[in-house]
């Protein structure tokens, strides 16, 4: 149940974006972040820029292009959100911040229960095909390339 003390501590009114990192979880989300690479250029861009402009977009949806002028590029952003995803990093993030959201509210850091749906369970069949449009482009261009074929085995004779 709400109360004024979790209503104090979810409020986001003070950031400039609601998706934005605040001053208590950027130092548990700070160590997590890979060092830049040594050699080469030295990293120019602010981190914790890069990071809300991921969770910008991760939390309105929106396109990297309508990412808003005050955030880092898109490219930057879009860059580091393929990196981190790739090597691990905003799985742990995301982690951190969920065990650290768990003990503030006085909870234990993993659930002992979890809930799936139907509609969860029927789109994660093992051994079935991800995406439906992509069994449906597969068909299509089969059907396309048996016409082609023929119409070509047609023009030969």
């Amino acid at each position: 149940m709400w109360t004024a003390e979790h209503r104090r501590a979810a409020d986001r009114s003070g950031l400039r974006y609601p998706s934005d990192l605040s001053e208590a979880e950027w130092p548990l989300v700070a160590p997590l972040i890979p060092p830049a690479r040594r050699g080469g250029r030295p990293r120019d861009v602010n981190i914790r820029e890069v990071l809300n402009a991921i969770f910008y977009v991760l939390w309105t949806g929106c396109q990297w292009q309508a990412l808003p002028k005050d955030l880092v590029p898109k490219s930057t952003a879009h860059h580091y959100f393929m990196l981190w995803e790739w090597d691990g990093t905003l799985e742990r993030i995301h982690h951190t911040l969920y065990v650290a959201a768990r003990e503030q509210e006085g909870r234990e850091a993993s659930p002992t229960a979890a809930i799936i749906d139907s509609q969860s369970a029927k789109a994660a069949q093992k051994g079935g095909l991800r995406l439906t449009h992509r069994a449906m482009m597969r068909a299509r261009r089969s059907r396309v390339a048996s016409g082609t074929s023929l119409s070509t085995r047609l023009a030969c004779s």
